[in-house]
């Protein structure tokens, strides 16, 4: 029970497709320890199957639906957390989209919703549930990146974007300090998740697996798991940080596992 009396608002709780993507993982594994969880999505019907889930497990939560780029949906999801259970200590923001798209294929189009989902859906959320925190004597935020924003990436506009959220992590974590807000991120490596699914042949799996260091590729359970730290008074005195949560897969800088040289 390491989040028992909190109130936390997971934003992309849902999931693109059946089974667990990051969203739903985090907001299980809250209730489970104790949070009672807003879980927020585009998607109404797949917040809701989150709900069901967790309801399902004796623990309490709530869907909503919402487009965190626009403020007014972004505050109705913060309202509903302080209207139905009287605060907000954690708030989570998942929510990323992804174009395969390079420099020269890319429309202006394409760029600015990529940008908008990623980056301005934390900003609008961040800026409506930090006055809540405030007043609540302080709370948490986590932002979901992607081990993507520390190397070059095929699709120009995500690996743009979640580099952008590392360092958007920083600047918050220092702004908010002295209200007692922590703000941190966790970029996730290559997940068996939902969305990765379509492209998930076993011939992928295996090159994978024997390029990730742990021999293993993760799942959203991981990331929810480094969420859950980052959110309970263990990490009371973190801030500022990025949690890489691959496997090793960064570290090995590109060499498959048996290629390292042994001095």
């Amino acid at each position: 029970m390491r989040l028992d009396g909190k109130v936390a608002l997971v934003v992309g709780a849902g999931s693109i497709g059946p089974g667990v993507g990051n969203g739903r993982a985090i907001s299980i594994l809250f209730a489970r320890e104790g949070a009672k969880v807003v879980c927020a999505d585009i998607s109404l019907p797949s917040a809701e199957e989150t709900v069901s889930m967790i309801r399902g497990e004796g623990k309490e939560a709530v869907a909503v639906r919402g487009d965190a780029t626009r403020s007014e949906d972004a505050k109705g999801m913060v309202d509903l957390a302080v209207e139905k259970y009287g605060k907000l200590d954690v708030l989570v923001n998942v929510v990323g989209i992804a174009s395969g798209l390079g420099v020269l294929e890319v429309s202006e189009e394409e760029w600015d919703r990529v940008i908008a989902t990623n980056l301005k859906g934390i900003l609008l959320v961040s800026k409506h549930a930090v006055p809540v925190m405030i007043k609540g004597g302080g709370g948490t935020i986590i932002n979901i990146s992607s081990a993507a924003g520390f190397v070059a990436h095929p699709s120009l506009t995500y690996g743009t974007t979640k580099a952008a959220i590392i360092n958007m992590t920083r600047c918050m974590a220092v702004d908010l300090a002295k209200y007692g807000i922590r703000v941190n991120c966790i970029a996730p490596g290559f997940l068996d998740t939902p969305m990765v699914a379509p492209i998930m042949t076993e011939e992928r799996r295996a090159v994978l697996r024997q390029s990730i260091p742990l021999g293993r590729i993760g799942t959203a359970w991981d990331t929810a798991y480094a969420a859950l730290y980052l959110a309970s008074e263990e990490a009371s005195y973190v801030t500022g940080v990025t949690l890489v949560v691959d496997g090793g897969l960064l570290a090995a800088g590109g060499r498959r596992r048996g290629e390292e040289k042994r001095l």
